[in-house]
């Protein structure tokens, strides 16, 4: 049975991927940047959520639980340089110039770590290209996961949203450094037997930038229990509460949120859940339409969900959102768009809108509004459409791809033999 090396920054949806690996005997390696299993990270851990500021509580979520504490190799010095560089000057072009680095620094460190007995290497867009060549020269079979549209994608998405909300776009934002990661993008695609879509829409971005689109899977990502609801009394009166939850920007479809919360009024009452670095004119139209709540510790989330009676995500780009899983599983019909590249069923357990209009959000919202007993029957509709996406079936899908992978590169291998 071959063994894989996982390779993230960051924890990436709770370390799924390696815990997936690790009940199924085979995890050879996960290598991490700051990870609060190990190492000095393991102290702040120990401390209680109550004396910590968020920044340092969101760090201590970072254990890979399930996973036997040998199989991790940590590099903090690689996360807390990017997230120091990222904190001193928080523009997208820094964020693309730290990300480039990051990646390099991170990938130099796990070559010279080396692979071990594994037979397969998974690792994450956009911070792994070297590690990925490393492990084709040493015959291992290799897969990289775009956890969203490629660059290109995106900035012509983003394009697109900046000429129509240019009040949301700081002037100096020109990002210099996005052609070199659409570069290093294209380049692990090549490097990669198998690149790991999380939705069509991610699919549909690499066809349209050229990419090995037959070298595409996609696998759905899966939600753990911790969101998890049993059927709940809804209100029948009052304002429509509506949750969004992400980082506060144009990616993110938050101008069509401040929209359809302005046309709402007091009939509704909007929050929105994350981190906003935003120009201070659209920071002060957002408190005075709706609740800015800021960045929040995943372990803090379920309060925002039992609060919520519906959530919106209207984004312009994503891989597979996460969030969108996380509501189902809380009981939330979904309104989103198919550049969110969620599971919801369109008319099921949520609404699928076109990206960027308002007009069919605030339409759906309404439906809600008026209609408590269709929000009940979406509700419970979400909540056992979520447990096609649970973990174990995240788990199933994912190992089928690998194995898929790990047999199609042994007979080319017995082939060539």
């Amino acid at each position: 049975m071959d063994t894989v090396v996982v390779s993230q920054l960051g924890a990436r949806m709770h370390y799924a991927v390696p815990r997936i690996l690790h009940e199924a005997g085979r995890l050879e390696q996960l290598y991490t940047d700051i990870c609060a299993a190990k190492g000095w990270p393991r102290v702040i851990a120990a401390v209680p959520d109550r004396l910590l500021p968020a920044s340092l509580r969101r760090l201590t979520g970072r254990i890979p639980n399930g996973v036997s504490e040998e199989k991790i190799m940590c590099f903090p010095a690689v996360g807390l340089s990017a997230n120091l560089r990222r904190t001193i000057k928080p523009t997208q072009a820094q964020d693309t110039k730290v990300a480039l680095a990051a990646g390099r620094s991170f990938s130099k460190h796990v070559v010279r770590r080396g692979f071990g007995k594994a037979e397969g290497f998974y690792g994450i867009s956009g911070e792994c290209l070297e590690q990925l060549q490393a492990a084709r020269r040493q015959g291992l079979w290799t897969a990289v996961e775009q956890i969203i549209a490629p660059r290109a994608v995106v900035d012509r998405l983003i394009g697109a949203e900046v000429v129509r909300h240019p009040e949301w776009q700081a002037a100096d934002e020109a990002d210099p450094f996005a052609g070199a990661f659409a570069v290093r993008e294209k380049a692990e695609w090549e490097a990669a037997d198998m690149v790991i879509c999380p939705s069509e829409f991610v699919r549909q971005g690499v066809t349209e930038v050229g990419g090995p689109v037959e070298r595409c899977f996609v696998v759905p990502y899966g939600i753990d229990a911790r969101f998890q609801q049993p059927s709940r009394s809804r209100r029948r009166s009052g304002p429509l509460r509506v949750l969004t939850v992400g980082a506060v920007g144009l990616r993110k479809g938050s101008p069509y949120v401040l929209q359809a919360a302005r046309r709402f009024g007091k009939n509704a009452q909007f929050r929105m859940v994350g981190p906003a670095t935003l120009p201070d004119a659209v920071r002060q139209k957002l408190h005075q339409s709706l609740e800015l709540v800021g960045p929040t510790p995943r372990s803090e989330m379920m309060h925002h969900y039992e609060w919520a009676d519906v959530f919106l995500l209207p984004s312009i780009c994503e891989g597979s959102a996460t969030v969108t899983y996380e509501a189902l599983s809380a009981g939330l019909p979904v309104i989103t768009t198919p550049n969110a590249g969620s599971v919801v069923r369109d008319d099921v357990d949520g609404f699928i809108c076109p990206a960027g209009d308002v007009d069919a959000i605030c339409g759906r919202l309404e439906q809600l509004a008026r209609d408590r007993d269709r929000l009940e029957q979406m509700a419970s509709e979400a909540r056992v459409g979520a447990t096609d996406h649970d973990m174990a079936a995240y788990g199933r899908r994912l190992m089928a791809a690998l194995d898929r992978l790990s047999t199609a590169t042994a007979g080319t291998a017995a082939a060539v033999g």
